[in-house]
């Protein structure tokens, strides 16, 4: 029995117990600050195996090998980017080492888990780490872990749905080795990418994840909600490494205020929230992981509920889709086929075009988008890219794949950082031999169309033959039937009246057999006049016998109107909630307009709206525009861009928006104010806001969070002197004192270094500097700042307040 087999085993017998803490036990044993913990680590292997053994002695099934940094990407901080293999190796040959010396101590031999956390960098399409590149790099680090003789694998600590992706496919491409992802989620519930614990879950399991969860985050108090959600909707097991609450100062350094009996009570709440896998994050000791592991002992895991709905996913959320949900639309517009403008726009590269008619469909209630690059003069492949690295970070809706070329679909279904539905397989032979094996790897869902070769079925019932021919094809690669969506074949009323019959019969047919359904409806009415008239009522009748989903443009209102209609009267619309939000008024986020078409914007509102939908390809042209022809730039920058940039920060708040909207519109608002600038210094009118010097403290090298504030202070109008990551104390405060600065931002991510914050604040008081420090982080609450004398701020939009508040303060 290999170790997958043995683990999966143990997994329906009982809990598995994870280790706890790794880097501040490595600090309690003389690791200095500063350092790589994995240099520092492969360098002082009796340190590494001294807390190894601790946490044999607790009862732990699992460690997790010192290697949390262990990417190419940050070691390359330290200059050991070269040495990636090499390091991993030496690391996870002393677990293993330590762990088969110790077994007979400990009357086991634990499982060595080789740990893969974060780059520190955002993937594309949310970020400037490709895609690619970042899968490249992660195999460096899986390739040295397996060398070493890791057991399994854990990708851990992630913020980022598309690096876990790029991380597991690492991982799937070497080695089919049983491996655990766990995301970090937010007190919203949400990570720092906006994905819900629901979208992770299924996005990965689908991927071909064997357990999936969350680390760190929270306390168990707060993660037991999460793990509730993520268990209604996977059928693999669910880990959780909750924190030993949430970090306080005492006597000058941080602790966790949880101790080992409280954390241990948690074990029975979390198996019956759905648990198989259990550890601890930041604060958790040994002595933790040993009462856990105590209070485990008589418990048993439950059975994963299989659900009976189809699950797709964009990067953040999750649609479901079976017999009791709406009729899901899926929009149509972003296909050229015969679409004239669409072409020219692809042709030339018009991306901002592709994103209107994304977030238009979206507006007009589109469940799902359509997209497709098919099309003469172009590369399908690199344009589709471009089209989903366009829609993904401004609209929330999931994607299906459309392209008759394999190598195509391959190429987007790998990239897409969601779950997605693919269109569509057939039974003819190559399409079933090359398209089944590429949707199965990466979870996608299928359109199956009942057609063979050189075939076109008049008939249900050869149709209905057809199905069952993909369905044993698929059922061999672990597809159940409400993943596959049957395509009842629409054919024009207009040369064959009995045809619409016959598609009935087989969305009907395919529909009571536990199959989605959906079709495309524009083609009953083709050759006629008033289609609309047609479509609609063909969609109700479809509505009927069992219909999924539907192709359509969502503009078309009388369509729509039907839908809404049908759901309620099939039971679909649970007391008419859709329905009545449909038709007694909705607010979606978009920029005002009010009521314009875009020929009718003037230039004040076509900046506006440039901002608040993250145009970031328009807003320089605007802005020369708009200089141009005459525009005071202080009153453009004071009137229209930043009153735009404060509504961003609204529907962030609210929600509505999540970190890549946030990201687009700050970087949009850049690029129109480094258009403004010089005409702003010209006119005397560039005033700062404030001076702040910023940096990520030391020890510490993640400045995602830090990126992102400066942005956002820069665009209000801040002067921003940054610093960077891994600052001293004393390199701060001297860069303080010789710009006179206002405000000192510092950020953490982890718990080990947030200690160099209350360094930073008390070098502030002994220079006796005026300046105020404001504070932030994942791991920094409002109560910490507060225990250290520091201002708050949990993300950009409030750093931005508070910045405003505390320089107008010491002026």
């Amino acid at each position: 029995m290999n170790t997958k087999d043995r683990l999966n085993k143990i997994l329906d017998e009982r809990i598995l117990v994870l280790d706890g803490a790794t880097g501040t036990e490595l600090q309690k044993r003389g690791m200095p600050t500063g350092v790589s913990p994995e240099i520092w680590s492969s360098e002082n292997p009796e340190v590494s195996a001294d807390i190894y053994r601790s946490y044999m002695k607790s009862g732990s099934d699992i460690l997790y090998s010192c290697t949390f940094g262990g990417t190419p990407f940050k070691l390359d901080e330290f200059g050991a980017a070269d040495r990636t293999e090499e390091i991993n190796r030496i690391i996870v040959e002393n677990a293993v080492r330590t762990a088969e010396d110790a077994s007979a101590e400990f009357g086991k031999r634990p499982f060595i888990a080789g740990d893969i956390g974060p780059s520190g960098r955002f993937v594309m399409p949310f970020g400037d780490l490709g895609f690619e590149e970042a899968i490249s790099g992660f195999k460096r680090q899986v390739t040295g872990l397996l060398d070493g003789g890791a057991d399994l694998f854990v990708i851990e600590t992630q913020i980022d749905i598309q690096e876990c992706r790029a991380a597991l496919i690492a991982v799937r491409e070497i080695t089919d080795s049983f491996t655990m992802v766990t995301m970090t989620f937010d007190e919203y519930g949400r990570s720092l990418n906006g994905t819900s614990p629901e979208a992770m879950a299924v996005i990965l399991q689908s991927l071909g994840a064997d357990a999936v969860g969350v680390n760190c985050s929270t306390g168990p108090v707060e993660m037991l909600k999460l793990i509730r959600r993520i268990n209604s909707v996977v059928n693999i097991p669910v880990v959780a490494k909750p924190n030993a609450g949430m970090p306080v100062i005492k006597d000058g350094k941080t602790v966790f205020p949880m101790g080992p009996a409280e954390f241990g009570s948690y074990a029975e709440a979390f198996v019956e929230a759905g648990v198989n896998i259990m550890g601890g994050c930041c604060g958790t000791s040994p002595e933790h992981i040993r009462v856990l592991s105590d209070n485990m002992k008589d418990l048993r895991p439950g059975k994963a509920v299989t659900s009976n709905m189809a699950a797709l996913s964009s990067a953040t959320d999750i649609l479901l889709t079976g017999a009791a949900s709406p009729i899901r639309i899926i929009g149509e517009r972003i296909n050229p086929t015969g679409k004239k403008k669409l072409q020219e726009e692809l042709k030339s590269g018009n991306m901002a075009y592709i994103r209107d008619l994304a977030r238009q469909q979206k507006d007009a209630g589109a469940d799902l988008l359509d997209v497709n690059a098919g099309m003469p003069g172009i590369d399908e492949k690199e344009v589709l890219i471009d089209i989903i690295s366009t829609i993904v970070p401004a609209v929330n809706l999931p994607l299906v794949i459309d392209s008759s070329d394999p190598a195509v679909v391959e190429a987007a279904v790998r990239y897409y950082p969601g779950r997605a539905l693919i269109n569509s397989i057939s039974a003819e032979k190559e399409k079933l031999k090359t398209l089944l094996p590429v949707a199965a790897r990466y979870g996608a869902l299928l359109v199956i169309l009942p057609i063979a070769d050189n075939e076109l079925p008049p008939k249900a019932e050869r149709r209905i033959e057809l199905i069952e021919e993909i369905w044993s094809a698929a059922e061999k690669y672990g597809y159940q039937k409400k993943d596959l969506i049957v395509d009842g074949l629409v054919m024009t009323v207009s040369s064959d009246q009995a045809a619409p019959a016959e598609t009935l019969k087989t969305i009907k047919w395919a529909s009571e057999q536990g199959f989605g359904t959906v079709l495309g409806l524009s083609n009953i009415s083709f050759g006629l006049p008033e289609r609309g008239w047609i479509n609609s009522s063909f969609f109700s009748m479809a509505a009927c016998n069992g219909l999924s989903y539907a192709i359509a443009n969502p503009s078309h209102e009388l369509l729509m109107n039907a839908k809404y209609a049908s759901d309620v009267l099939t039971g679909r619309d649970r007391d008419s909630l859709l329905y009545i939000e449909q038709f007694s008024g909705t607010e979606t986020v978009k920029a005002p307009s009010g009521g314009k078409g875009e020929a009718e914007l003037s230039l004040e509102e076509l900046i506006v709206r440039a901002i608040i939908e993250g145009r970031r390809e328009e807003i320089a042209a605007l802005a020369v525009k708009a200089l141009d022809a005459g525009y005071n730039p202080s009153k453009l920058l004071q009137n229209e861009m930043i009153p735009a940039i404060m509504t961003v920060g609204k529907y962030y708040d609210e929600k509505k928006y999540f970190l890549p909207q946030l990201i687009a519109s700050a970087e949009t608002m850049e690029k129109g104010f480094t258009v403004l600038e010089p005409a702003l210094k010209a006119g005397g009118d560039h005033r700062s806001k404030g001076s702040i010097v910023f940096a990520t403290v030391q020890g510490d090298i993640h400045d995602i969070g830090k990126n992102i504030v400066v942005l956002m202070l820069r665009n209000f109008g801040f002067e921003v002197i940054d610093l960077g990551k891994d600052v001293s104390a004393e390199k701060i405060v001297e860069a303080a004192e010789e710009s006179n600065a206002d405000l000192i931002g510092l950020s953490a991510l982890m718990t080990t270094t947030m200690i160099r914050m209350p360094e930073v604040i008390e070098l502030v008081k002994k220079k006796g500097l005026r300046c105020r420090v404001m504070v932030g982080g994942a791991v920094v609450t409002r109560e910490w700042a507060n225990s250290i004398g520091a201002e708050y701020s949990a993300d950009g939009v409030e750093a931005v307040h508070k910045a405003g508040e505390l320089c107008a303060s010491v002026k």
